[in-house]
């Protein structure tokens, strides 16, 4: 078995984060996944970023929840990244749908829904609602490092795949895994070697964020289900070093 790579807010090490130009290098890469996050605006739209503020990655700054789409399109989110990426736009979920459904796209795509700061009240409707144009093809996977926002999603598409995602605190992960409502965890890398790896045998492993050769390695060694990396190019090369085509 290959352990899968999914690309960490696309190619995230290479190409402005959570933007289509990035996800389109994760795809050109050959990456197994797409690992994006969605919240939502002050007008109701579901759209693609990591932080609750856009200041970090974009020349604007404010919260998205305080932000209507339009506002949002005005903001850049390519030029602090580099300027030859000046003039990306932080996309919807609709946009990055569409993006993979023109590239034939065939792997996996996991959305997070960042929900563990703000509770966007009536997101998992919207995005169960959105992921009716995902191609049955494209296998479907939700996580986040909110439980409620698994358990609700879990009620509203009970055939999606599940993850919780954790850093430190593994008890609400084992609650979910418990009443059976995820059937993969996705831990913090260091975390994971710091405790060896040891977890439930029936639960799938797929460590974030993996980026240096060296936990990379550890990784592919290790043959866990996949992981999560802002290096998808490099991430596919040490693979093929360790485990082969």
């Amino acid at each position: 078995m290959q352990t899968k790579i999914y690309a960490h807010r696309g190619s995230k090490g290479t190409r402005p984060e959570n933007t289509l130009v990035s996800f389109q290098s994760a795809i050109d890469a050959g990456a197994d996944g797409i690992e994006t996050d969605v919240q939502l605006s002050k007008d109701g739209e579901l759209i693609i970023m990591h932080d609750e503020k856009i200041d970090r990655t974009t020349n604007l700054t404010g919260k998205v929840v305080n932000l209507t789409l339009a506002e949002l399109k005005k903001a850049d989110a390519g030029i602090k990244f580099s300027p030859d990426y000046q003039g990306e736009q932080i996309p919807t979920l609709k946009e990055v749908i569409e993006l993979l459904k023109d590239n034939n796209f065939k792997g996996t795509f996991n959305l997070e829904l960042k929900t563990n700061h703000i509770e966007y009240h009536g997101i998992e409707e919207l995005v169960d609602k959105q992921m009716e144009q995902l191609p049955s093809d494209i296998h479907l996977l939700y996580s986040s490092f909110n439980p409620n926002s698994i358990r609700r999603m879990q009620k509203i598409n009970p055939d999606a795949e599940f993850a919780s995602l954790f850093q430190f605190k593994i008890k609400e992960s084992r609650q979910l895994a418990k009443h059976h409502l995820i059937t993969s965890l996705h831990p913090d890398v260091t975390w994971l070697r710091e405790r060896h790896g040891l977890f439930w045998p029936k639960l799938l492993i797929r460590p974030w964020t993996v980026n240096s050769v060296k936990d990379m390695t550890y990784c592919f060694k290790k043959k866990y289900d996949a992981i999560f990396t802002d290096y998808p190019a490099k991430a596919i090369e040490v693979r093929k070093d360790i485990q082969g085509d």
